[in-house]
């Protein structure tokens, strides 16, 4: 669109708008506020928070001040080697240089206010093997918050997936990305040129004589036109929750299975895409093992105390115990190339019928409605059990038998089990080689699951889109999964993605308010 100003009624100004309510877009809307930026925040559901709100708020912030008053002596240095040696040349690096040493200043920035506190929660390097890792990690997470502290804000923060995807009820204490959200509600709720509204979607944004100049949005009341004076920030999220996106990008697995929002559709992403914003990474997601559940979805689970995964053919075919996207890639390799089709099935074995995984996403429902579906099964042999789950009994035997021996010898040449610091990580579990021995033998079926896409806007450092040439759009910015993820195809730490969204929305943030007001 080619407009004049005069042209277009719109219905309200601002400073800034920005699209999303998640840990990026917040930290963008508290950066923008705090620099003095009148800045409007619109999420598209009838809560704040996004994905960041389930997630476990863990930031992966190399050399930060928390990390340092705990005595820390990791190096810039050697923290952006470990990066690269991980994320390789699938984005630019100065892209990884902006986010690896983006995190340390920004929770400077963020503890001038005293609504933000941190701590550090010790979590290995996803790549225990590759130079510079760090078997304590390069995490932290917000310092815990009473529910009671949000007042008015308690009943717009989207709670956590135990209560708004099961029967949990409401923390009374506020952890990981509930209490990241949380600070983030009190500290904008202190700066009056900050206005946060629910219930409002981005239909379209408008561009005029080049620069982004607003949005057309959705509201209860019907749409409007918001005009941005200083700049658009999208932080909406991924498409993870659209199939059709999903299908015209061929993203593996099912918007059912993802552990997003359900209003992640992409909205937002598309209407940048229509202004002429390039994307990346396109066919991306953070992947992850999914325990499947009678509804028939697959939701994210980790930390296994046991057990084995066998494939069709009744064959280990990972390392149980590697982060989760390893695992979910090793899955994707095998089912794209047909080697292995869903579902795959744990092994384990024991009185109790809960498979041995200490997180599930969701609460758990009870075992004979997973047994009614057919997910779990119980042999006293193992034959018995490969005939219930339709893989070769021989196979399956010899798989368990295999698994046995080298559990008894305490390593896995097969895989490398429990080489690596992250594979010991597992809470009251530091030996993942639990040998499968007695009756009853057991099985649960397991899908592919997803934390959200990673494919989405491109930027450059300081967050701005970039258009099919590689120039930037003037006055659009990008964050989170609405940007094309930095660490591209790799997951290289527990924390990479909260703590990208943040570094590049803080830095689209800096950037507005340090750059003239574009010329519409």
């Amino acid at each position: 669109m080619s407009w004049v100003d005069s042209a277009v009624q719109w219905d309200e100004r601002c400073d800034v708008l920005v699209i999303g309510s998640g840990g990026g877009a917040l930290t963008g809307a508290y950066t923008a506020a705090r620099e003095g930026l009148r800045v409007t925040v619109i999420e598209a559901t009838d809560r704040f928070g996004g994905t960041t709100a389930y997630s476990g708020g863990g930031m992966w912030f190399p050399c930060n001040p928390v990390l340092r008053r705990a005595g820390d002596d990791d190096t810039i240095e050697e923290a952006l080697a470990y990066f690269r040696a991980v994320v390789g040349d699938r984005t630019p690096a100065e892209l990884q240089e902006a986010f690896v040493t983006g995190g340390a200043p920004l929770i400077e920035y963020l503890e001038n206010d005293p609504a933000f506190e941190f701590q550090v929660l010790p979590w290995p390097d996803y790549f225990g093997a590759a130079p510079h890792a760090r078997a304590g990690g390069r995490h932290i997470v917000p310092a815990p918050l009473p529910a009671d502290a949000l007042g008015p804000h308690a009943g717009t923060l989207r709670p956590p997936l135990g209560t708004d995807r099961g029967n949990e009820p409401p923390p009374a204490q506020l952890i990981g990305g509930q209490a990241l959200i949380g600070r983030m509600l009190l500290a904008l709720s202190k700066l009056p040129k900050a206005d946060l509204r629910r219930d409002t979607a981005c239909r379209e944004l408008i561009r005029l004589d080049g620069a982004v100049a607003g949005a057309v949005v959705a509201t209860r009341q019907g749409l409007r036109r918001i005009r941005a004076e200083r700049g658009v920030l999208i932080t909406a999220g991924g498409f993870e929750r659209s199939d059709r996106m999903r299908r015209h990008f061929g993203v593996p697995g099912s918007s059912r299975d993802s552990m997003s929002p359900p209003a992640n559709h992409g909205a937002a992403i598309e209407a940048a895409m229509a202004i002429g914003a390039d994307t990346d990474l396109m066919d991306q997601a953070w992947w992850a093992p999914g325990l499947t559940h009678p509804d028939g979805s697959s939701t994210f689970s980790l930390w296994f105390t046991g057990g084995i995964f066998v494939d069709g053919a009744g064959k280990r075919f990972t390392n149980e115990s590697a982060p989760y996207d390893r695992v979910a890639r090793d899955v994707l390799a095998r089912t794209a190339d047909g080697r292995m089709t869903l579902p795959y099935w744990m092994i384990h074995s024991g009185e109790v019928p809960q498979p041995p995984v200490l997180f599930t996403g969701i609460p758990l429902a009870d075992p004979e409605a997973y047994e009614r579906a057919g997910l779990w099964h119980a042999a006293d042999t193992l034959p018995e059990l490969a005939n219930r789950i339709g893989v070769p009994p021989d196979a399956l035997v010899e798989t368990v038998t295999r698994f046995n021996e080298l559990a008894a010898a305490g390593d896995d040449p097969d895989f490398g089990r429990g080489r690596e610091p992250y594979d010991r990580s597992v809470p009251g579990c530091s030996n993942p080689l639990v040998p499968i021995e007695a009756g009853p033998f057991r099985a649960a079926a397991f899908g592919l699951s997803d934390l959200g896409t990673k494919g989405g806007l491109r930027t450059d450092i300081d967050g701005r889109v970039l258009d099919s040439e590689g120039l930037p759009i003037p006055a659009l910015y990008a964050a989170g999964n609405s940007m094309a993820a930095v660490s591209g195809t790799t997951y290289p730490g527990g924390g990479n993605p909260v703590g990208a969204l943040m570094v590049f929305a803080h830095r689209a943030a800096c950037h507005i308010a340090k750059s003239a007001r574009p010329k519409t």
